[in-house]
């Protein structure tokens, strides 16, 4: 089981409803949408900041622990230690 902390990117496993930050109006958040977390509530659910690539807020999600995914930028190694 993957363990998530605050700062950590991640994407979302399955499509989410959202409230957009600055419109009120209702958006889509897709299967993996990028964002990071900026709050643990005890390892159940993550408030997730996700921002456009220019790194402004487009929405404020509590999103469960289930349907986040990691995002990994290193190979782990195979050799036997």
């Amino acid at each position: 089981m993957a363990q998530f902390k605050e700062y950590d990117l991640v994407a979302i496993g399955q499509n989410i409803s959202a409230t957009h930050k600055e419109t009120n109006q209702p958006i889509l958040l897709r299967k993996g949408q990028v964002g990071t977390i900026i709050m643990d509530f005890e390892g159940e659910a993550f408030l997730i900041d996700f921002a456009n690539e220019q790194g402004i807020t487009y929405a404020i999600e509590t999103v469960s622990r289930e349907y986040l995914i990691p995002l990994l930028y290193n190979p782990v190694s195979l050799q036997a230690s």
